[in-house]
């Protein structure tokens, strides 16, 4: 699915020597590398401020915590998205309030957002999936008529623009992650939290370091969330690479999108994903096909790599069954679950590569 050993293989003697650097400031925790970072990649992104912190999960908790979100609280969310969206609503004492997404492009529905809202609702946490944007203007148009902040979940989707400007400026925080799956990977877990407000970033930064401003002196409670300065200096070294490995995910997409369109095949048997907005990055090429599980078997079968982003959604399960959503609930998050599959999309993948996933794919379907 991803090779980044092969994608930091050109960088390593760059790497090796902005790690030695690192080890011989002394500077670990914090500092200078960090600082130059944030503003590197605040720039990149499209952002005012960024803070960085220990993964993309914990820029969710230092979001929700900056906000004041606790018990009482509702947070409406997708349930489709990785764990850690809805699973750091329920760590700071919040409820999820889940609600589906649209089928073409996996992104939560609107208009389910706006009617899900009530009095305890305190916030609005949508997901920039697989590195396709939200509809932000309409979500924008919601969280103003209630009054409501927008933690955007951009954890894939570094890079991303809306027709409103880039993802992680348009709400009150933007959350990313750096794993090392991500387009802009780290050498370990590694986040970002950005905002266009000052005074919400002093925030983040006060709870990224227990709530203390200044040393030792806390006025809120909040947590250790800083992002190594070691994982800061290596990323300083990937950052200029993104734009074009981005670039070379789109050309794969590109020629997924035209060889899946001229197959001839039924939608139900294969649909591409939409690119709704030119901003898509692909951290993931999500296809749909009522055969996923016996295609996934063939291409494993062929040695072809694939992954199923997700396999249950949120709302199903286990430790949210007190939530009371039953099957059925959200069809469309369900549906989704059982047909997507994730093919190799990564700036590496080469032509010759992806000719073979593309002809395995297309004979398979066609049997």
């Amino acid at each position: 699915m991803l090779d980044v050993a092969a994608q930091n293989g050109p960088l390593i003697d760059r790497l090796t020597e902005k790690a030695a650097d690192l080890i011989r400031s002394g500077r670990y925790i914090l500092g200078p590398e960090v600082v130059a970072f944030e503003s590197e990649v605040a720039n990149y992104i499209g952002a005012e401020h960024a803070v960085g912190v220990s993964s993309g999960t914990d820029a969710l908790m230092v979001a929700l915590m900056a906000l004041g979100v606790g018990p009482g609280h509702e947070v409406i969310t997708t349930p489709f998205t990785f764990f850690a969206t809805a699973g750091c609503i329920a760590r700071v004492g919040a409820t999820p309030i889940f609600v589906d997404i649209r089928p073409e492009t996996f992104n939560i529905d609107v208009e389910q957002v706006a009617a899900a809202v009530t009095n305890h609702t305190r916030a609005i946490l949508p997901v920039h999936l697989f590195g396709q944007a939200c509809d932000m203007e309409a979500l924008s148009a919601v969280a103003n008529k209630h009054g409501l902040p927008i933690i955007e979940d951009a954890a894939q989707a570094i890079g991303t623009k809306s027709p409103l400007g880039p993802v992680g400026s348009l709400g009150a925080y933007g959350c990313f992650s750096f794993f090392p799956s991500k387009n802009l990977g780290g050498f370990g877990d590694g986040g970002l939290v950005t905002t266009q407000d000052p005074a919400l970033a002093d925030k983040a930064r006060v709870m990224r370091a227990h709530g203390s401003s200044p040393k030792y002196y806390h006025s809120v409670i909040g947590g250790n969330f800083r992002i190594d300065a070691l994982q800061a200096a290596l990323l300083r070294v990937k950052l200029p690479e993104l734009e074009g490995w981005t670039s070379r995910r789109r050309e794969n997409a590109s020629r997924y999108d035209a060889a899946f369109g001229a197959s001839g095949l039924d939608e139900s048997l294969l649909r591409p994903p939409p690119r709704r907005f030119e901003g898509h990055i692909y951290n993931q090429y999500v296809l749909r096909t009522s055969r996923r599980d016996e295609l996934q078997a063939h291409l494993q079968a062929e040695k072809i790599a694939t992954a199923i982003y997700y396999p249950v959604p949120l709302h199903r399960q286990e430790c949210f069954a007190h939530l009371g959503y039953r099957e059925g609930s959200l069809p469309v998050s369900e549906k989704a679950s059982r047909e997507v599959l994730a093919l190799p999309i990564f700036a590496g993948l080469g032509e010759a590569r992806q000719k073979r996933v593309i002809d395995t794919v297309i004979g398979f379907l066609r049997q």
